[in-house]
């Protein structure tokens, strides 16, 4: 069976700038997912909203917007902006899992709520052409949320629903419920996506034995914490290439790059690559050493120089 990978969205990392840069030095991603526009009171689009998706800067892979609202002209307005762009589809973010947004009744919080989302999709499918596809975890409260949205759901000729398998109220936290994915697979009538947790080859294996049907899993977290991970995945094979901290090192420096043109000051950048290095972080031989150096750097010199050090360290250790 023919699997694909696709990105999961993280707001504040996987931006065009990011996508770009995993597509050219990793790959192994066939479809990316743009993080969710939101609205602010105001019917507009961010401009950093417009940056990200603007098709001259998303040339070289498949990017599907994605929204995050709990109202339909907000919805409807998104839809005419994408298309504007020659985009044909718009997922629908029902995942987030954040306070601020489950307080507002969006995200995971808006899954508990069957009649908002059938108005919604409602006037999505009456009054325009869009693909519509759905980002949901197992509800916020509990795992029957899901469930109850699906004789909703099953009204539309929604593209697929990619579901997180976890509830709101965890965050992160705890495991994914993989019995309550199961009973989603039992009774979806649309196309499912599985999407939590899969951060190694090995995990990947697990998730596609233990769910047969499903033939498109969506990486998120993994996938900057490991970059080389969906490509390792496509090529079954759980050896890293043996120039991986030099792919790594351009990587980030192309990045880097990329953010400290846009960004103005040094703090801003030092906080940009201080979220990033919580993930890469992970990947070294030692975390927490790695991560604390990044912190302790105060200037970008002496970021540079931290940078640096981990990745010497760390082709030291490959050769041995």
């Amino acid at each position: 069976m023919q699997y694909k990978l696709l990105s999961s969205p993280l707001q504040g990392f996987t931006d065009y700038n990011f996508r770009n840069a995993h597509q050219k030095f990793f790959g192994g991603i066939d479809t990316y997912y743009a993080p969710y526009i939101r609205f602010n009171k105001k019917m507009v689009i961010k401009g950093s909203y417009q940056r990200d998706l603007n098709p001259d800067v998303n040339t070289s892979l498949e990017l599907i917007p994605q929204v995050m609202t709990a109202d339909a002209d907000e919805f409807i307005y998104t839809i005419k902006y994408i298309e504007s762009l020659g985009y044909k589809e718009l997922n629908w973010n029902l995942g987030c899992p954040y306070p601020m947004v489950t307080n507002s009744g969006m995200g995971s919080g808006l899954i508990c709520n069957p009649e908002k989302i059938d108005h919604i999709l409602d006037r999505a499918h009456s009054e325009t052409n869009v693909t519509i596809s759905m980002k949901m975890r197992l509800g916020y409260e509990n795992s029957n949320e899901i469930l109850d949205a699906f004789s909703v759901l099953d009204k539309y000729p929604l593209k697929n629903i990619a579901i997180h398998a976890r509830l709101g109220k965890q965050l992160y936290k705890g495991g994914v419920d993989l019995e309550g994915f199961q009973k989603c697979v039992d009774v979806a009538k649309h196309t499912l996506y599985y999407n939590g947790d899969i951060t190694t080859v090995a995990q990947f294996k697990k998730m596609q034995e233990q769910f047969p049907s499903i033939q498109h899993f969506m990486i998120g977290r993994g996938l900057i914490t490991d970059p080389f991970l969906p490509s390792m995945i496509k090529n079954n094979t759980m050896e890293y290439p043996e120039n991986r901290w030099s792919i790594f090192e351009e990587f980030h420096d192309t990045i880097y790059q990329q953010y400290n043109e846009f960004l103005s000051g040094p703090t801003p950048i030092k906080m940009k690559m201080l979220g990033f290095w919580e993930f890469f972080s992970k990947s070294t031989s030692n975390p927490q050493k790695a991560y604390k150096a990044i912190k302790k750097a105060s200037n970008p010199v002496k970021y540079k120089q931290a940078v640096d050090l981990i990745i010497h360290t760390e082709k030291k250790i490959n050769s041995l």
